[in-house]
């Protein structure tokens, strides 16, 4: 399996989920275009730079695949709407302040030029992230500033899987070595009491909304390394655990080739899960905590991984962290820590070949 898809030929390849703490300029700068006061040529011209510095970190600290950090999003549903037509903001940034208002059309790829832009600026394997439909439907349709164009959400998420699907042929024509599609949602149908979520047929019509569509971005491109980051919300305290079935569901009828999974928040529900992790996937085990203050040790790591190895073989295992460093533009999250533990996660990964 590595080998089809382009894999290191070590065991324990490490990979980032995307996004990395930014300095407080980047973050202004992004707001500014946001709000109109920048043009999107401007803003590029003064991210590109500090795009070169977090390839450079993350190579730094030893990873298989870098990703851009993400620098150039305000957010990783909102990049989708920057870059379509068909979508109002409102005066002030933030993830919920962009609806779709009317039928939604390619204005500008969504990740191409910063994946040809990461492309140029690395020897190494790239991942690239993209929203799920389901995902960007959650976000960004709604019910009353949302029916003239779409009378329901599940007609705006099909055709915002049709822009995805051709966004990800793009994404492999220019060698991008992964492609990530993001997909919250199915961790969170998982736990619906702790989310808040809708009535059981609800969940359940969402649920096969979700597989569906991601099904079809990624049908018929057997050539390309799909990978699908399920993850749940950090810094939450579960008060149970959440129905297994629901996300394992997803990873089984997902026809992507790695999952990446998040286990070290209460709400993920540990590594038990495990036991019905299907045989013919890669696992994108969450061995970092990107919430937590301290980088983690080397040992930590190396728990969590074998941890995994109970229930997944040794060479269907890559490391990454639960989640992305800054899920949006303004997260204050330390960017040296971020490294910190990036590096530490890829030091326990050289220790585990070691062992193997």
């Amino acid at each position: 399996m590595g080998k089809k898809y382009g894999l290191p030929e070590h065991q324990f390849p490490t990979m980032v989920i995307g996004s990395l703490p930014r300095p407080q300029w980047v973050r202004d700068v992004i707001s500014e275009r946001a709000l109109g006061q920048i043009s999107e040529t401007e803003a590029d011209r003064l991210l590109a730079p500090a795009v070169l510095f977090a390839i450079r970190m993350q190579e730094k600290a030893g990873l298989d695949y870098v990703s851009d950090g993400e620098w150039r999003r305000e957010n990783y549903v909102s990049v989708f709407a920057d870059r379509a037509n068909g979508f109002t903001r409102s005066n002030s940034p933030g993830l919920h302040s962009t609806h779709v208002t009317s039928r939604v059309s390619t204005r500008r790829p969504i990740a191409c030029e910063d994946a040809a832009f990461l492309r140029e600026n690395t020897k190494g394997r790239i991942l690239v992230p993209l929203p799920s439909p389901f995902t960007v439907g959650r976000h960004l349709w709604h019910p009353e500033l949302s029916r003239s164009a779409y009378p329901d959400r599940d007609s705006f998420v099909m055709d915002c899987a049709d822009i995805l699907r051709e966004e990800v042929i793009s994404l492999a024509r220019l060698g991008v070595d992964a492609i990530q599609i993001d997909e919250p949602w199915q961790a969170w149908l998982s736990n619906p009491e702790l989310y808040h979520l809708n009535t059981p047929a609800e969940i359940e019509a969402g649920v096969e909304l979700a597989i569906r569509t991601v099904n079809q971005v990624i049908d018929g491109l057997d050539e390309v390394f799909i990978s699908v980051h399920l993850c749940h919300s950090h810094g939450v305290a579960a008060d149970r655990s959440p129905d297994e079935s629901v996300l394992m569901e997803a990873v089984h009828r997902i026809h992507a080739h790695r999952f990446a999974m998040e286990f070290n928040s209460p709400a993920s529900g540990g590594f038990d899960k495990l036991a019905q992790f299907p045989a013919d996937k890669i696992l994108g085990v969450g061995v970092i905590d990107p919430t937590s203050p301290e980088a983690e040790g080397v040992e930590t790591v190396l728990e969590r991984a074998q941890q995994a190895m109970q229930f997944v073989a040794p060479e269907r295992i890559v490391l990454n962290p639960d989640c992305g460093f800054a899920t949006s533009a303004h997260s204050p999250r330390n960017l040296d820590t971020a490294y910190k533990k990036l590096k530490v996660m890829c030091e326990a990964a050289e220790e585990l070949r070691h062992r193997s």
